[in-house]
């Protein structure tokens, strides 16, 4: 294997991020995935690199970005060997900098374009407004699709890189129409664009020199749409209370009907990804995985809940000891007057870098506990129920070249799509 910074762990994260110790599978030619990760090491990697990001002004927040994937991708470990991410910051920033002129420059001229044969034809900026914010959305998928290529071709296993073809110009096109269509159906043909556009990213995906390929057909995603059938049904059942004018049993039902069609929501995304999953095939290698929807559910409610408790206890706990300040008898009756006076006769300034400070602590503690208490156990839920067999099959697997790609994910990140994990 070739040498050099894309091969070396980075310092202070792999060492610790897991345990060395991973339990064989009892089927020899069926390769399980374990997460080995640990919460600790993960809150206060994510709560150093989120300060550091802060205090350079969101310049660090490539090379957080990198640690990060370095320290989940190493804790994944499919048959006792641990995923490797060797993508590179710099890159990341080259990259961001040069889609962001890239931008710049296109925005500007079609937005001049447009506002011009706005106020021509209509006397009003409304259409240009409106023609500006549709466009955006092929870019959005463009971006996407470059930044999914980017992850995969620094991304290896067992020493040997994924890849992924080049294409988004058609997966743009492709993901807006298909939108359009799945808009025009009322959500009937959701399970068809999610099955095409799937499809048109696995066959074009590769694990060395062996080509991924998407099997089934988009009919199959259909039972996993059930729950939402059954919260249309319930919201109908909802409507029909309405019509009856029993508002207090139809107010109930829309209810009830909010709650399915969440869970319905959760139902679709994991067992639609479950399916597809299990008809993917790479050189004879199929894989199997049996996530719970509503495990992954309860991790993003309760996670939620639990970061949200941790960052903002203390937010109360500090808003009733600014109440008590602005309350001179309730201080005199506790006898604490004299103890928070200094805080008390704070200047403008000196109370604006608190806002200051205690926004930012909100901001690293929230990222931070949504990692350990969201992002992690979502991660190992996943993984944990995920096999590939034949074992034999992934040893004849050869190596591919390194896909340079110098703009790595700078429109995901200029257009914040969400190009993160």
């Amino acid at each position: 294997m070739p040498s050099g910074p894309e091969n070396a762990p980075v310092q202070g994260v792999w060492p610790h991020a897991v345990s060395p110790e991973t339990t064989p599978s009892p089927n020899p030619d069926t390769l399980r995935t374990e997460v080995v990760g640990t919460r600790r090491t993960l809150f206060w990697l994510a709560l150093r690199t989120g300060f550091l990001t802060v205090l350079t002004l969101g310049f660090y927040r490539f090379w957080m970005r990198t640690r990060l994937r370095r320290w989940y991708w190493s804790s994944i470990r499919p048959g006792g060997h641990p995923l490797e991410y060797v993508g590179d910051p710099i890159e990341k920033l080259l990259g961001f900098l040069f889609a962001v002129v890239v931008l710049a420059f296109y925005i500007g001229i079609v937005n001049l374009i447009l506002m011009f044969a706005s106020f021509s034809l209509f006397q009003d900026n409304f259409a240009a407004y409106a023609v500006s914010l549709v466009g955006v959305i092929p870019l959005w998928f463009f971006a996407q699709y470059r930044a999914r290529r980017y992850v995969l071709a620094r991304t290896r296993w067992r020493g040997l890189r994924f890849g992924l073809e080049p294409g988004a110009l058609g997966y743009a096109w492709r993901a807006v129409l298909h939108w359009i269509v799945t808009i025009l159906s009322l959500g009937l043909l959701l399970p068809r664009m999610t099955f095409w556009l799937e499809k048109y990213k696995t066959d074009r995906t590769f694990f060395g020199t062996a080509r991924m390929s998407q099997g089934g057909s988009w009919k199959m995603l259909y039972p996993s749409m059930k729950p939402m059938f059954a919260a249309l049904a319930i919201a109908l059942g909802g409507g029909l209370a309405f019509l009856s004018e029993n508002y207090p049993a139809g107010i109930g039902i829309c209810i009830l009907a909010a709650f399915v069609g969440i869970y319905g929501l959760v139902h679709y995304r994991v067992d639609s990804l479950r399916r597809l999953t299990e008809t993917k095939i790479v050189n004879g290698v199929a894989f199997t995985l049996s996530p719970s929807a509503f495990r992954v559910l309860m991790i993003y409610v309760l996670g939620t809940f639990l970061a949200s408790a941790a960052v903002f206890f203390p937010l109360v706990v500090l808003g009733v000891f600014m109440l008590l300040i602005q309350s001179a008898d309730v201080l005199t009756e506790m006898g604490i007057e004299d103890m928070i006076a200094p805080v008390a006769g704070m200047g403008r300034y000196a109370i604006i870098g608190l806002s200051v400070m205690i926004y930012f602590t909100i901001f690293l503690l929230w990222s931070a506990l949504t990692n350990v208490f969201i992002t992690l156990p979502v991660i190992r839920h996943y993984f944990s129920s995920l096999t590939l067999a034949p074992a034999a099959a992934v040893a004849n697997i050869r190596q591919r070249p390194r896909d340079e790609f110098a703009e790595a994910e700078g429109f995901a990140d200029a257009l914040d799509v969400g190009a993160s994990l």
